[in-house]
């Protein structure tokens, strides 16, 4: 999930020369290999290829080849930013009193995607870690030019942030694909800043691995696990610095965001990525909001597998096959949980008919299956007695 610093950015090739006809054979395989479907019933095209004599009397020749692929990142390539996380670096030991001696440096760099043009803004979507603690942003073209970027909004859940940034500059925009029909061995291609702005635009292909896959985040690094987040993996390489690069499918089409990379010695080709049908009503509300509106109970808790076990009797009375759920802490004046009877010590363990185990169940359930003013019913212990409630669901402040 990384970013790295980098240099100068790269430019984008429309293909590539090989410098022998051995060397075109083997590149003709290697594209057919690693990308199985992606290729026409023929390979590729060729430009009339051109041959001239070397100084050592060996001839040489020069060809122009095309494939899928090459289309496919020719037309979308520009559409893929650098991102880079600018923070302040305070030189001087007086700044702080003086306000001088203070400049941005480039704390990380990540990518990002153009997904919107309107008039003359362009609206970009990346990772929220990426951005995360910038005084400013700077958005860095296929082309090198450079913007100033202004973050519209961030989102810590999901791991998508917003950007805005003058469109005058902008000549691709990616076009949103449909990430509910992805299917197991389907083709894709990432494009992203690995490492960098020194390898912008990089381009790896690559299969889907699996969909809807569950991977457990620590939002707040507390050691414990507060959100499952739904990815996509991909065996394309992901590295740091593609983090909010583009997942392309067959068609140009954006289908994920690069987000996450399972970076461990004995794990290769897991690359993980945010499903666009997951992204598109978060960028919808952190371009609109600045924020995204998620439903509140208006309590605090805590995992009843927290509370020890003596206090489960002695405080809660919770029967003894009692062995999930979480306990209210508090409730909030005014909320929900307030108006409909909710009181501090109450143990949830159902909501909608849904067993509650866990602060993360109820999560889940709460983000992904309800929405603002929906009435939740839930049944909660009281005294060693199963009680049943019925909470609205208000914003999330």
């Amino acid at each position: 999930m990384g970013y790295y610093n980098s240099n100068e950015p790269k430019k984008n090739k429309k293909g590539y020369f090989a410098s022998s006809f051995t060397g075109l054979i083997a590149g003709a395989l290697l594209v057919g290999v690693v990308l199985p479907g992606m290729t026409d019933v023929e390979l590729g095209s060729a430009e009339p290829t051109s041959t001239s004599e070397s100084v050592s009397g060996l001839q040489t020749a020069s060809t122009v080849v095309t494939s899928d692929v090459t289309k496919v990142v020719e037309e979308t390539t520009d559409a893929v930013v650098g991102v880079s996380n600018l923070q302040v670096a305070q030189q001087n030991p007086f700044a702080s009193q003086t306000g001088e001696g203070k400049e941005s440096q480039e704390a990380g760099v990540g990518s990002g995607v153009i997904y919107k043009k309107d008039g003359d803004i362009a609206y970009i979507v990346t990772n929220n870690h990426v951005v995360e603690g910038a005084e400013d942003v700077m958005v860095t073209l296929s082309d090198g030019t450079e913007l100033d970027a202004e973050v519209l909004g961030t989102d810590v859940w999901t791991d998508l942030a917003v950007l805005k940034v003058p469109g005058e500059s902008i000549k691709a925009v990616a076009e949103f694909g449909d990430s509910s029909v992805l299917q197991a061995g389907e083709p894709v291609i990432a494009i992203g800043n690995p490492l960098g702005l020194q390898f912008s635009g990089s381009v790896t292909t690559g299969v889907i691995s699996g969909t809807e896959r569950l991977v457990p985040i620590d939002i707040n690094q507390d050691g414990t696990e507060d959100w499952q987040s739904e990815v996509l993996q991909t065996d394309a390489a992901i590295s740091p610095g593609n983090s909010g690069g583009a997942l392309i499918n067959a068609e140009g089409q954006l289908i994920g965001i690069n987000s996450m990379k399972i970076a461990q010695n004995a794990v290769e080709g897991i690359g993980l990525a945010i499903p666009v049908n997951t992204a598109i009503p978060i960028i919808a509300d952190l371009e609109t909001e600045g924020a995204v509106e998620r439903p509140s109970m208006g309590v605090a808790i805590v995992d009843l597998a927290e509370v020890p076990a003596q206090y489960r009797s002695s405080q809660l009375n919770l029967p003894t096959e009692v062995e999930g759920g979480i306990v209210i802490e508090s409730v909030v004046e005014g909320s929900g949980a307030a108006a409909a009877g909710i009181e501090a010590y109450d143990v949830i363990v159902e909501l909608d008919g849904n067993p509650v185990n866990s602060v993360l169940d109820l999560r889940q359930h709460l983000y992904n299956e309800t929405k603002v003013s929906d009435v939740v019913k839930v049944k909660a212990f009281r005294n060693g007695e199963l009680q049943n409630f019925e909470l609205t669901l208000t914003e999330n402040s």
